[in-house]
């Protein structure tokens, strides 16, 4: 049964009931009256046959200078007053990281962006908004939604038909909530894996990040931007955000993140355009401009790369819009920052809060004349072009949308399959994988076996996601029990202390295997960027532990990233590098049982230690000490035969 959500029809009238208990708002004096005319009785801008350059051109003409910068205003969900949608013209709202309705549930989630698509059809000229999220592996802040694994992970597969029909399911998801604008996928490449968003990452190889990227937005867009249930796509983040420098940052206590991309432009061009290009190729039209700089300018100012390069030689015909309050990091002088980001080609900016600010700053701007009227004109025609094709004048809303589409099986099947596919097998000495589902006894050891949170990661529920229950899946203890037979004892055991398993003599038992799940605690963006990238103690010790109580010893290691793991791997039998996989941890035990076979390879070269972070990628040997642990693109199959065999290297330093 279909959830009860309001069709058009109801929402129109909801319209005119609203608009008829409130006093009329009387209009601005710069408000021309609307044309009253019989020839333009229905006006071009309202009709679904004419082009949507034409339909925009049309109501451009029509529209005031407030309302045009009401368009240009994008405004986070809990910092609006909702009367401001109409009164302001407001073009465009967000949920950012965690910005759900309570509940937190499809329901909620439609009902809420269709009270503020109600504000926004009361204005003059009856622009709906275009409401936005990040949806970045999944609808990811909707409790009980299908959260598939991180950019990473997807990398690992190589496999871009995946990655297209994951694109399909979070564009199912999304519009079941009445949502249409996702800001996604990242197509950086990212060049050093200190940085706290490799993980939203699909690659440090280009082409492997055109590919990817591409069928993303082919996923979430599909053949008809203007049927549901196709959403907007939105590239990110333009252009460099992978290749900052250490220490350059100026936001809080950033390293990478937000920092200073120090490369000359035929290098800037080479490693990170190709992804746009591809992507406006495929039909993007929203770009978000990136909060780092290109030396020592920031990107939101950059005229000639957002203007000349994006819009004018890669022939981009969408929107760039800001990334949240990034236009504030420009200058120290507000008005300054925004004249500067808005004469560069940013057209929309997601403020996020201060609204009022940006609309008096901007509206000074253009009557002073440092703002031209055409670059606003310019703008609001872009933005207006999109929402024409995503045809939300004529389906405000998603028309009858299906809440269960939201977390659906044949979603989680999905996800299923790219965590199979995913998996990486870094090491499988003495034929330890695939394990026997009749194993008599398995200890299970790490916190993060057991925890959803975990292993999702960030951008999960909340913007730096947490551990913990916070949403609905199969952790991987759920699925090691799921998979194994009858005859197979599992004990788990977070701190990995297995002494009060006993065996027919009474003393400790000894495990045929045990399984130790190292991870990562969830982090998103600047706050995950981290200089030493080598296990914990606490990590190493749960490692040793288990290796003492066990015959054979599997480690899974959750991360965002490649991990310092060279002291350890001696200590195992066999090593799988799991990403950030998601909800679906059933396809974890899908591959360690033998069920599938193991096929990711490694989207990023994995350092031997700190010291090696960043690679210089232009002189990386292939081989010997100064050669990465495990190079790109390595990925063993279980059927491997002999010992991982490394080369003898001085202890790391650090």
């Amino acid at each position: 049964m279909k959830s009860k959500h309001w069709p058009i029809s109801r929402l129109l009238l909801m319209v005119v009931l609203l608009a008829a208990c409130q006093p009329t708002p009387t209009p601005p004096s710069t408000i021309a009256p609307s044309p009253t005319t019989a020839a333009d009785a229905i006006p071009l801008y309202k009709d679904a046959g004419r082009p949507p350059a034409a339909r925009a051109q049309d109501l451009l003409s029509r529209m005031t200078l407030a309302e045009k910068i009401g368009q240009m205003t994008q405004v986070e969900k809990d910092s609006i007053k909702p009367e401001d949608i109409t009164t302001k013209f407001i073009g465009s709202l967000l949920s950012g990281g965690g910005g759900s309705p309570s509940p937190n549930t499809p329901a909620a989630w439609y009902d809420m962006v269709a009270k503020f698509q109600t504000r926004a059809l009361q204005t003059r000229l009856g622009i709906p908004l275009i409401y936005g999220v990040d949806a970045v592996h999944g609808h990811n802040n909707v409790a009980g939604a299908t959260i598939f694994p991180h950019n990473i992970g997807l990398g690992a597969t190589r496999d871009a038909d995946l990655v297209q029909r994951i694109g399909r399911a979070t564009a199912e998801e999304m519009t079941a909530t009445g949502i249409r604008w996702n800001f996604a996928p990242v197509v950086a490449a990212p060049q050093d894996i200190r940085w706290g968003r490799t993980y939203e990452g699909y690659s440090e190889n280009t082409d492997l990040v055109v590919s990817l990227g591409t069928a993303l937005v082919r996923g979430l867009q599909g053949d008809n931007l203007a049927a549901a249930p196709a959403v907007l796509a939105t590239p990110k983040h333009f252009i460099g955000d992978g290749a900052t420098t250490w220490g350059t940052s100026r936001t809080e206590q950033y390293k990478l993140d937000q920092g200073d991309t120090q490369m000359d432009e035929a290098t800037l061009r080479a490693r990170f355009l190709p992804p746009y290009q591809a992507a406006v190729d495929a039909g993007a039209l929203s770009i978000m401009a990136s909060f780092s700089s290109w030396n020592g300018v920031k990107m939101h100012a950059q005229k000639y790369l957002l203007s000349d390069v994006l819009k004018g030689e890669l022939g981009f015909q969408g929107f760039i819009v800001s990334d949240w309050g990034a236009i504030d990091q420009i200058a120290t002088d507000y008005r300054q920052a925004v004249v500067a980001a808005i004469n560069a080609g940013v057209d929309m900016n997601m403020v996020p809060q201060q609204y009022d600010r940006f609309i008096t700053t901007l509206t000074q701007a253009v009557e002073a004349g440092d703002v031209p009227q055409a670059r606003i004109d310019d703008a609001v025609r872009r933005i207006l072009i999109v929402k024409f094709a995503l045809g939300l004048f004529e389906n405000p809303l998603p028309p009858d949308p299906d809440a269960r589409a939201v977390g659906s099986e044949a979603h989680r099947a999905l996800a299923r399959e790219a965590v199979r596919k995913s998996l990486v097998l870094l090491k499988n000495d003495n034929a330890a994988l695939p394990l026997a589902k009749d194993t008599p006894l398995i200890f299970l050891a790490g916190q993060a076996a057991n925890d959803i949170g975990t292993q999702c990661g960030g951008w999960t529920i909340t913007w730096q996601g947490s551990d913990g229950a916070i949403t609905t899946g199969v952790t991987l203890l759920d699925g090691i029990r799921a998979t194994v037979s009858p005859a197979a004892q599992v004990q788990f055991n977070r701190f990995g202390k297995f002494d009060a398993v006993t065996g027919a003599d009474g003393k400790p038992a000894i495990a045929d295997v045990g399984i130790v799940v190292l991870a990562e605690a969830p982090y998103a963006e600047g706050v995950g960027d981290r200089a030493d990238l080598r296990l914990s103690e606490a990590d190493a010790g749960l490692l040793e532990r288990v290796r003492g109580q066990s015959r054979k010893l599997v480690v899974i290691l959750l991360s965002g990233r490649p991990l310092v793991i060279t002291e350890h791997l001696a200590a195992s039998d066999a090593f799988v590098a799991a990403w950030l996989p998601g909800t679906e941890g059933q396809g974890v035990a899908d591959v360690l049982f033998g069920d599938f076979p193991f096929e990711g390879k490694t989207p990023f070269s994995w350092p031997r230690s700190n010291e090696q972070i960043p690679f210089d990628f232009a002189n990386l040997p292939a081989a010997g000490c100064a050669a990465p642990l495990f190079p790109f693109g390595y990925g063993l199959d279980a059927s491997a035969g002999g010992p991982l065999i490394l080369p003898e290297c001085p202890t790391p330093t650090n």
